[in-house]
């Protein structure tokens, strides 16, 4: 293979045979979909994943990296895990930052694929291009950075990056995930609970820097993609360094601005105006609780914002406060005591769990006790009862063991369903959909469930990235939603971080991906492979039993007006999805063969 960037080569382990096979990448299947997002997905189809339970052997983990992964490119620190997901039934990834996708890079792998499941925890240590399973019985039990430390005092913490689960993954809590050495988190889907239900304790990569980057194809337009990126980024309104947005305020920057619009979901969702949001918001934070700033391989940004509680009985020290988390788990959950927001994001880390779907999971739980639904008590604010209900629910205790299956599943167990904000059984994020009517439509045809990273239409109807569109308007959402949809598909194939669409287009990942990968592209072209992945992964569901019913809304956001800013309004999810589904080409939420005859997926899936 001659193509720059990829390493030639992953490792596909067995578990249930203790067996680790080598192989090489597919040059087609690499023009095709590229990598992490895009070529994950694809292994799913190739093997018929969605046929298979997500609790069972036959379910597939990939661990997945991108062609510009290790390289100089400016925020290319992305690690991808792909699987079918245990809390939705979708195809899901998640995304997590750090060192850890550079250095699997490094390491000589471009991507871990798991199959089948142990009888004993195991881990997998990863060095030179070669990977072992290592018996991890005396880890079992201890949670994310126990595991991590255990492991550092093994193979030392220089040039050592680590992914693990914790007693969430381990207890099958439906929405856990994978936590790093820099407390990065793949969160959302449940991939962690997939580790747990084939006995993937964690991955250990040891790795150096030097002498191990990939090299470019062209390396004489190399240094002038890097810089054009660049450039872009420093002048970019929320991505440049020090000047008032990602980098001074990280993601909470978003709670004032969100808040003020009437956007901002409050007590699930009941309004969408929370008049204590200050307290919580990134000025907040920066102010009284920060204390470091990390960053990511090759990422001038640094959004991560570390916070510390110094005294009193919330004290605590995490990375990072990051605007869902400060939104689920404070407004959503009617608090705004910033300390404890920061313990439970801090217990979140630890126990491996996602903090989104965790604050969905209490202010639906809030919500049935105040309506009679459930005996055991849990009211708006009631931070210490969330604290000791955490241990319930990786403990899968009591009511705990009903929370742990989510807040969709939980709802039902009830009484109603309805009280659970939930899109394909995933919980919405920080965008109240009745504020900006594109993100609703991004929450309903989102292949993973409800989700604001599928397709981030904020940057329009809220920041006016590319330009602005006004976040009421109904008309042409359907189109700018796809333009979204499929950038996001390619960029998370690369992988790059979300936040380089702020400043970056199709035309520098175009750039980027023909210097280090030495196949010429467009901006036209790198549109056309996001929306072959975004179609493959809808075609998955569809194979998996989704045929498009499932592309809707909480009657909450359909019937019941917001508050703040955006009064009277609901979401018009109808007219936007049937203009949505025209442009897609598909016959309501299905994939037609014609479609896929277009995007050269017919000859994969035999349509």
């Amino acid at each position: 293979m001659n193509l720059g960037g990829y390493r030639n080569h992953e490792a596909w382990v067995n578990l249930s045979e203790g067996a680790i096979e080598y192989r090489k990448l597919n040059e087609t299947d690499l023009k095709r979909y590229v990598g992490a997002r895009g070529l994950g997905v694809k292994y799913m189809v190739d093997h018929k994943v969605y046929d298979a339970e997500p609790f069972s052997p036959e379910n597939m983990l990939a661990v997945m990296t991108g062609p510009l992964t290790g390289t100089r490119v400016h925020m290319s620190g992305r690690l991808c895990t792909v699987t079918r997901s245990p809390l939705t039934g979708t195809v899901t990834d998640s995304h997590m930052g750090g060192w850890t996708a550079a250095r699997l890079k490094w390491a000589g792998f471009d991507n871990l694929i798991f199959t089948g499941k142990s009888e004993e925890p195991v881990y997998l240590y990863v060095e030179d291009g070669k990977a072992e399973l290592k018996d991890a019985s005396n880890l079992w039990g201890k949670t994310t950075r126990e595991t991590i430390n255990a492991l550092q005092q093994l193979y030392g913490d220089k040039d050592t990056s680590i992914m693990a689960i914790g007693q969430g993954g381990e207890k099958l809590v439906r929405y856990s995930g994978w936590m790093n050495e820099d407390d990065r988190s793949a969160g959302r889907g449940g991939s962690g609970a997939v580790a747990g239900s084939k006995n993937l304790k964690a991955i250990v990569i040891k790795a150096t820097q030097k002498g191990n980057m990939p090299e470019p194809a062209l390396p004489e337009k190399y240094p002038t993609a890097v810089k054009n990126g660049l450039a872009a980024i420093n002048e970019g309104a929320l991505t440049a360094p020090n000047k008032g947005g990602l980098s001074v305020y990280g993601t909470n920057v978003l709670m004032n601005i969100m808040n003020e619009v009437g956007a901002l979901p409050t007590k699930n969702s009941q309004e969408s105006y929370f008049a204590e949001a200050d307290a919580i918001s990134g000025e907040a934070i920066r102010d009284e609780l920060l204390v470091a700033e990390p960053t990511c391989h090759a990422c001038p940004v640094a959004c991560k914002k570390e916070v510390e509680v110094k005294d009193g009985k919330y004290k605590t020290r995490t990375e990072s406060y990051e605007y869902e988390s400060a939104w689920a788990l404070g407004g959503n959950c009617g608090t705004s005591n910033k300390e404890a927001i920061a313990y439970l994001i801090n217990q979140c880390n630890d126990y491996g769990i996602d903090t989104i779907e965790l604050g969905n999971t209490f202010s639906m739980a809030m919500e049935a006790y105040e309506k009679g639904l459930i005996e055991d008590k849990i009211v708006w604010g009631d931070v210490d009862t969330m604290i000791a209900w955490v241990d319930k629910i990786v403990n899968r205790e009591g009511i705990g063991d009903i929370l742990a299956e989510g807040p969709g599943n939980a709802a039902k167990k009830f009484g109603n369903g309805q009280l659970a904000m939930v899109v394909k059984n995933q919980s919405i994020p920080a965008y109240d959909p009745r504020g900006v009517q594109g993100i609703g439509l991004a929450y309903a045809t989102s292949n993973r469930g409800a989700c604001h990273l599928r397709g981030y239409t904020i940057a329009a109807e809220i920041a006016g990235i590319p330009e602005a569109v006004d976040r009421s308007k109904v008309e042409g959402k359907g189109g700018l939603l796809k333009v979204f949809q499929d950038l996001h598909a390619f960029s998370d194939s690369l992988d790059l971080c979300k936040f380089s669409s702020f400043s970056e287009n199709a035309d520098l990942y175009a750039e980027q991906y023909s210097a280090v990968v030495g196949i010429e592209l467009t901006g036209d072209d790198i549109m056309k492979i996001g929306e072959r992945v975004y179609n493959i992964e809808r075609y998955f569901n569809n194979q998996a039993g989704f045929d498009g019913k499932e592309d809707t809304l909480p009657e909450r956001f359909l019937k019941e007006p917001a508050t703040g800013n955006s009064a009277g309004e609901v979401s018009h999810l109808a007219e936007m999805l049937k203009e949505y589904y025209e442009v897609r080409g598909w016959e309501n939420g299905v994939v037609t063969k014609e479609k896929l005859k277009e995007l050269e997926i017919e000859e994969i899936v035999g349509a």
